[in-house]
């Protein structure tokens, strides 16, 4: 068939309580919006292909690709602390691991497919603008080294989904190393189904750290990967927005991406989702709320570990070294922002210096740092005073640097998704109109490197573009 694919589904080889099989819900007039041809290429794919009327087909749920199982996957999770025993893939479907030429095993799944068993009264369908949030903001961190799911392809239904309003529905081709979250473990802790649980962790290590021994070098290997990624966020000036156990991948990648947003002007307390009305995930609590996560997949692997009050010491020894990780992973992003090759613990005073002063005036974090490159990162402050004095002792830092510029232009984007941007692409979206969408995503893809013609792009907004809020749901 010219939609085969070199699908092996072990997931689905898990017993059927870790799922619910379910096919999509058919559209009447898909339409498509865009394929990710460098992501194809990836998975050993051609891209030409995939925007053949039999692939629309697919992408839109109307067609099931030879070799896959659809499936939904059950989860569980703490949602803004609160403990939710049943969530589950509501909206989206997963048609299985594709195998890419390399060996590397990704997990295609469908979001905004229809109805599935963990609904629970939902429509199933995802909205337009959050399907071109994610697609533009998971494929921006792609190309700025984040770990992340990616937008594989996006399909208009030529259906309405009702929220607030009618809105244009559209369809999300995703793909991750794996869909499997922390509350994937919480779903089956809190039944205490320790067969299940130890099925799950064999599974994960098989598949994301094939070198780890057992249990607690899951655990190890987890808390690692979710330090580092968070370090990646905060130097970037990114918010989740949702850091719920069930949005955090053991993967180790950035998952569901909905509230989500870089900051324009620095604030450490900073939200943009319509729902966090006490800063929960605020961009500076970020590092720990990953940490109270990792501490409650910790919790699920304990009746894996052996004698009780041992498993909780090897346990809490392991969630302990996020904290030594993440600062080490967290200097190193920062002191090259500001050109360092290799900052030490006397550095993490400079860099906290600078952030200080950039809090005090709101200066935008993304033009500042690319500034310091070449001699403008002062236009960003209305008082330019406290940030000269900073520089005096930058300066004298990289007198004892060589290449600091060119470091700090690899560092530190020209461009990111701003959110004036993001939306401008979702409300010409939602009209049936994607160049701005497009252009966005080419821009996007390269982000220290941005031409004269688009050199808009960097600024930030005016007063009348400011996003303060985005919404959190499809």
């Amino acid at each position: 068939m010219t939609h085969a694919l070199p699908f092996d589904n072990s997931y689905a080889r898990l017993p059927e309580r870790f799922y619910a099989r379910q096919s999509a819900e058919k559209v009447a007039e898909p339409r498509l919006i865009a394929v990710n041809e460098r992501l194809a290429e990836r998975l050993g794919l051609d891209a030409g292909l995939l925007t053949r009327p039999e692939w629309l087909q697919v992408f839109a749920g109307n067609a099931v690709p030879e070799g896959a199982e659809p499936l939904a996957q059950a989860y569980a999770g703490h949602q803004f602390g609160g403990w939710v025993p049943q969530l589950g893939d509501g909206r989206a479907l997963l048609l299985g691991e594709v195998v890419a030429p390399d060996g590397a095993r990704f997990d295609i799944q469908l979001k905004g497919s229809g109805p599935t068993p963990f609904s629970r009264r939902g429509d199933g369908r995802a909205a337009t603008g959050p399907v071109i949030r994610e697609y533009v903001v998971s494929e921006a961190m792609a190309a700025l080294g984040v770990p992340t799911t990616r937008a594989l392809a996006a399909v208009a239904t030529g259906q309405p989904v009702w929220r607030e309003m009618p809105e244009p529905g559209a369809v999300l081709t995703r793909v991750a190393a794996s869909h499997i979250r922390v509350g994937t473990f919480q779903y089956f802790a809190a039944r205490s189904d320790v067969e299940a649980l130890g099925l799950l962790t064999e599974h994960v290590i098989a598949r994301h750290y094939p070198g780890a021994d057992g249990p607690l070098g899951l655990l190890d290997g987890v808390v690692a990967a979710q330090a580092r990624l968070i370090a990646r966020w905060m130097s970037l000036g990114f918010i989740h927005g949702v850091m719920n156990t069930d949005n955090m991948a053991v993967s180790g990648e950035t998952i569901d991406y909905g509230p989500c947003a870089y900051m324009d002007g620095y604030d450490p307390k900073k939200v943009f989702s319509s729902i966090d009305q006490h800063g929960r995930y605020a961009y500076g609590n970020q590092p720990q709320v990953a940490l109270w996560n990792l501490a409650q997949f910790a919790s699920c692997l304990i009746p894996l570990m052996g004698e009780e009050a041992a498993a909780i010491e090897e346990a809490t020894a392991s969630i302990n070294r996020f904290a030594d990780i993440y600062q080490a992973e967290w200097l190193r992003l920062f002191g090259q922002k500001i050109g360092i090759e290799a900052a030490g613990e006397a550095d993490a005073g400079l860099i906290h210096g600078l952030l200080n002063v950039m809090a005090a005036q709101g200066a935008d974090f993304t033009r500042t740092f690319r500034g310091l490159a070449d001699d403008r990162a002062q236009d960003e402050f209305a008082d330019r005073a406290p940030f000269e004095d900073w520089a005096k002792g930058w300066q004298a830092r990289l007198a004892r640097e060589s290449g600091a510029e060119a470091r700090m232009r690899d560092a530190n984007p020209a461009v990111i998704p701003r959110n004036h941007r993001v939306e401008e692409a979702i409300q010409a979206a939602r009209k049936g109109d994607y160049a701005p969408f497009q252009r966005l995503n080419r821009i996007l893809a390269s982000p220290c490197d941005l031409a004269a013609d688009d050199a808009d792009y960097a600024r930030a907004p005016l007063e009348d573009e400011v996003v303060r809020r985005t919404f959190c749901g499809t």
